[in-house]
């Protein structure tokens, strides 16, 4: 039998903070640096975060640095740069920087329910990375693809729990009855951040968390801070929820060309139970979160309805960025890793 894994933990059981990562460019080895001291300690200037490529490896790997503050934590960093007032500042010019780019990107505004009726049925010829893995993908192929994906499922449903406290009535009621399944429900070898890290043992991967982050592309980073910048915000609330909404619209297909193309290659079962647990749940999540996640808040918060439309679009445009990024990589025969594995 395959021994159990634990991410997060050491051999003694307790929990564990990840490493900190190496800086890409100016401004996140500015950071770096200076987490390695006590709070206080000199950041880079507002005008490295202003000028730098707002999806680019630099601006994306300090802004990842910046949220996980809010998460884990990093190993021999004080918890107290969390709040440190000069890491906000800088954080929230890289913000605006990254949140004007996406406005920009995801397109006009325009009505939630035109947003999600356009994610709800599939091509008939689908393009992205599941399409590819499920025809042709190789083992090394989905190892790359977890690697990558780790940053988020890790903590999966971690950024969207923040928006719980902003909501109320039905769309709260909704979104913790979601969340409960995305935690396990009560049960600890159900959380899905756990059924993931089985996945990467099945697919002989290092299940520490952030153990991949060097290796992650921009695009994944820009993923990942995308859900996290909307969560930290009350005021992206309604992006978030579209963001929420995206992701379980576009789960359950996703998920079961997933579960089909570990099973094509010969993967154990731990690796294809986390994608077939997918299918069946978020095809059931997703009706919840239409339904009374959104429209609860848009009952209640109506201006919010083209926030809601933006979390869906920017979420839809970031996904299409790595999955090129990805499906370029692999179609030339190459690594999509920074590092590969």
């Amino acid at each position: 039998m395959r021994e159990e894994t634990t991410p997060l933990r050491t051999a003694d059981g307790r929990l564990s903070e990840p490493a900190l990562p190496q800086g890409r460019g100016e401004l996140s080895y500015g950071v770096v640096r200076a987490l390695t001291g006590p709070p206080g300690t000199p950041l880079p200037e507002d005008e490295a975060a202003g000028g730098a490529d707002p999806y680019g490896d630099d601006l994306q790997l300090a802004l990842y640095l910046c949220y996980e503050l809010h998460y884990r934590g990093f190993s021999g960093v004080d918890p107290l740069w969390e709040w440190d007032p000069g890491l906000l500042r800088l954080r929230g010019v890289m913000e605006r920087r990254f949140l004007a780019a996406l406005r920009a990107d995801a397109g006009p505004p325009r009505k939630a329910e035109e947003a999600l009726e356009e994610i709800l049925v599939e091509p008939l010829t689908g393009t992205g990375p599941s399409h590819f893995l499920k025809d042709v993908g190789e083992l090394w192929h989905l190892r790359e693809y977890a690697a990558q994906r780790s940053l988020y499922h890790l903590k999966e449903a971690d950024p969207h729990a923040w928006v719980i406290p902003r909501l109320w009535g039905r769309a709260k009621a909704a979104m913790v009855a979601v969340e409960f399944d995305e935690f396990g429900a009560g049960r600890a070898d159900r959380v899905h951040a756990r059924l993931f890290a089985d996945l990467m043992a099945d697919l002989g991967l290092d299940t520490t968390y952030g153990r991949y982050v060097d290796a992650a592309v921009a695009e994944m980073l820009s993923s990942v801070n995308m859900m996290s910048m909307f969560g930290l915000h009350r005021a992206l609330r309604g992006a978030l929820v579209g963001h929420f909404a995206a992701v379980e619209v576009t789960s359950s297909p996703g998920s079961r060309r997933m579960a089909q193309a570990l099973q094509r290659v010969g993967a154990g079962a731990a690796a294809v139970h986390f994608y077939a647990e997918h299918v069946e749940a978020d095809a059931v999540h997703e009706q919840i979160v239409r339904r009374d996640v959104i429209g609860g808040l848009l009952e209640q918060e109506p201006w919010l309805e083209e926030e809601v439309a933006f979390g869906v679009d920017a979420t839809g445009w970031g996904d299409a960025r790595l999955g090129e990024r990805l499906l370029s990589a692999w179609r030339g025969g190459q690594s999509s890793l920074r590092t590969p594995l």
